[in-house]
């Protein structure tokens, strides 16, 4: 890539244009060795453009109607004059590596809303590489204007507490008649959100939705809240007719105002920097490894050693870092 392309992905994501916003994430995204400087100039060029957003985490079960509620909450804030973006990390297949990718179809209104803008990225299996990727998606981003970076995640496995890891704030929606709530304590996303919702509040499942809240913050009393200054509400709403979601946007910024006014809010930044910086140093270590000869080969040798028994898996990963010191 030469210098002059470079400068015109960045005069083109600072303009806010589109295209030129795709291919920047492309480039950060992108697993080619040859892209890696590129894309560190380019983050480097955008990072003093960037930091000023509202950056959020949503999460939830499948089912639990996600892209629903950031379609109407996009909507909402791109009504009152925010510019909005949507990082939604997609479930890969582990078999064939498809993605289903159909995040901007069940968000029909930011879709097509000229103040939003919808990145869906496939998992791969490699739940710290999204978050390195997300990471870096996000700095472009707030270099191109958008205020408010909402990060959805795939509602299962370590997803939540990577992406918790490096938003201001954590959203969970819940639905009710899915589990008590002792249930959903024990596989710890409870204890990591900033705020619960129970979502579909609306029909029938209106008085359902609202006592599964009252249950829920009676099993939150039990938790020790992360911040000493920010006790977890827990709330109603429904993605579909609206009802809650005004509200759950107050609540979002009345914590990033507690958070910047006690200093909790730079504090959090700045822990985040210093672990994507250890994110990026363990991946870019992985991948020397994996692409140089002779460690790639020894590898190979070594899984098969450790899967029929006939070597550790301590001693297999001495071999690989010791031929990893061997590398000039």
């Amino acid at each position: 890539m030469e210098a002059s392309e470079l400068d015109l992905i960045v005069a083109g994501v600072l303009a806010g244009d589109r295209t030129w916003i795709g291919k920047a994430i492309t480039l950060v995204e992108s697993r080619n060795k040859d892209d890696f400087g590129h894309a560190g100039r380019l983050l480097e060029t955008l990072l003093p453009h960037s930091g000023s957003s509202s950056r959020i985490g949503v999460t939830g079960a499948p089912g639990v109607g996600k892209s629903t509620f950031i379609d109407e909450l996009g909507t909402l804030l791109t009504e009152r004059g925010h510019r909005v973006a949507v990082l939604a990390v997609d479930p890969s297949s582990s078999i064939s590596g498809g993605s289903i990718l159909g995040d901007k179809t069940r968000m029909d209104r930011l879709s097509s809303n000229k103040e939003a803008f919808i990145r869906p990225s496939p998992a791969s299996g490699l739940l710290g590489g999204v978050t390195q990727r997300t990471r870096e998606t996000i700095v472009v981003l707030e270099a191109a204007g958008f205020d408010v970076v909402l990060v959805e995640t795939v509602g299962v496995g370590q997803s939540e507490s990577l992406v918790a890891d490096m938003v201001d704030f954590f959203l969970v929606l819940l639905i009710a008649g899915a589990g008590d709530a002792l249930q959903g304590i024990k596989k710890g996303v409870l204890e990591i959100a900033d705020l619960l919702v129970v979502n579909k509040a609306d029909g029938e499942n209106e008085l359902r939705a609202r006592q599964a809240a009252r249950e829920y913050q009676s099993a939150t009393e039990l938790l020790t809240p992360t911040n000493p200054n920010w006790t977890p509400p827990v709330m109603t709403s429904s993605g579909l007719t609206g009802q809650g979601v005004e509200a759950i946007w107050e609540k979002i910024s009345e914590h990033r105002a507690l958070m910047i006014a006690s200093g909790d809010w730079e504090s959090r930044r700045s822990g985040q920097k210093v672990r994507w910086m250890w994110a990026l140093i363990e991946d870019r270590l992985i991948y020397r490894m994996r692409e140089d000869p002779k460690i790639a080969a020894t590898i190979g040798d070594l899984e098969k050693h450790v899967n029929d028994g006939s070597m550790t898996p301590v001693g297999a990963a001495d071999r690989v870092l010791s031929a990893f010191n061997e590398m000039e």
